[in-house]
């Protein structure tokens, strides 16, 4: 829902019941993953997308049912004989979608939840997703949780596993037994986890990092540029930045270091050993997911030879994505940034880097070391 938390805030402060479906579960190549929404007005207006085009038809129609029963519903759409191009997925996966009914009656906690979003606070959403509880909601966060799901020990069950799949920003479903025992499956819950927008430390304030910051947002990064020089770190040439720091860059990563987890892609665009060996050094003592690092091959050698003088070890280096990017030929700043861009998505999900048509079996997988299984 972070997606389409906007036009959904619009229509909670209406007061008006909509519908809000939820993708909860997937199987093989489906088009979107847990967590995409939907979200459908009494007056028939649509916000977000759950399919990609293939069932939100269907759900369109199941959506204003439920706006009139008021009646949580979850369905599950595949590929069928009959059906597979007027409400199945052609592509040949399965969605599990749950359809709630959402006003500030049903979902007193919603705009709160929002504004959490909004300020990057960490909030989980728990929602029953099976069984005669259906519909029933948690909101949880690092220091409490409000909501009953039907009982208090699986309010708690709920509540610990939350909080860890949030610490994670991982979304999925947790299975337990009817009265929350944690070795059961009889009881199906969905937490959709909303964790801080992970960073993106772009250093170097060139026509690169623009190109890269504005590729960033749009993978839904919260975009940091950072450079020692006043004259090119400014708003106004990074628009599409969070915030542009004027600092010397290890200066700037040691502060927010504690901040820096797995989920950081630290990009550092500077081509100049006083700026980017201190960085990278700093750098690669972090967790950060992902380091690369601009420049020619020549670049690379003579940073590669600094960065061992000044003790980083050969683990460490081992690290870094430089010369940054995937080998697309690209030249221009943002043909550039969508290389970047293209390592940091294979990076994430662990994929061969090479076209689709040459490759076989599934599309789609889980991030690298990351399970919806508890």
């Amino acid at each position: 829902m972070r997606d389409i938390r906007t036009g959904v805030a619009g229509l909670y402060r209406s007061g008006e019941t909509f519908a809000i479906a939820t993708v909860i579960d997937t199987y093989h190549s489906a088009p979107r993953e847990a967590g995409a929404a939907m979200a459908v007005s009494a007056s028939g207006e649509v916000i977000g997308s759950v399919s990609g085009g293939c069932v939100e038809g269907a759900v369109y129609e199941l959506a204003q049912e439920v706006i009139g029963t008021g009646t949580a519903v979850r369905e599950t759409y595949g590929v069928s004989d009959d059906d597979a191009f007027a409400v199945g997925l052609t592509c040949g996966g399965t969605l599990h979608i749950l359809v709630e009914p959402v006003d500030p009656t049903t979902h007193p906690d919603l705009g709160e939840v929002i504004a959490d979003v909004d300020a990057h606070r960490p909030v989980a959403v728990a929602t029953v997703a099976s069984g005669p509880h259906l519909g029933r909601r948690a909101v949880i966060r690092p220091d409490r949780a409000d909501g009953d799901l039907g009982g208090e020990r699986l309010n708690q069950a709920v509540a610990d596993d939350a909080r860890g799949m949030l610490a994670q920003g991982r979304t999925g479903i947790l299975r337990y037994g009817a009265d929350g025992q944690r070795r059961g499956d009889e009881l199906e819950v969905f937490v959709q986890s909303f964790a801080p927008a992970p960073r993106m430390l772009v250093f170097g304030a060139i026509d690169f990092a623009a190109a890269v910051a504005d590729v960033g947002a749009y993978l839904g990064y919260r975009v940091t540029v950072c450079d020692a020089r006043p004259v090119f770190a400014t708003a106004k040439r990074f628009p599409k930045a969070d915030e542009v720091v004027v600092k010397w860059p290890h200066v700037f990563l040691a502060e927010v270091a504690p901040e820096v987890d797995e989920r950081t892609a630290i990009c550092v665009l500077t081509h100049d050993p006083k700026f980017d060996v201190p960085v990278l050094k700093a750098a690669l003592a972090t967790p950060a997911g992902y380091i690369g690092a601009m420049g020619s091959r020549r670049t690379h050698d003579d940073r590669m030879a600094r960065l061992r003088e000044s003790g980083v070890s050969e683990d460490r280096l081992a690290r870094l994505r430089s010369p940054i990017g995937l080998d697309l030929g690209a030249r221009t700043p943002e043909e550039t940034a969508v290389s970047i861009a293209a390592e940091l998505i294979q990076t994430r999900w662990g994929g061969t880097g090479r076209p689709l048509h040459e490759t076989d079996g599934r599309i789609h997988s889980e991030p690298l070391g990351m399970s919806l299984t508890r």
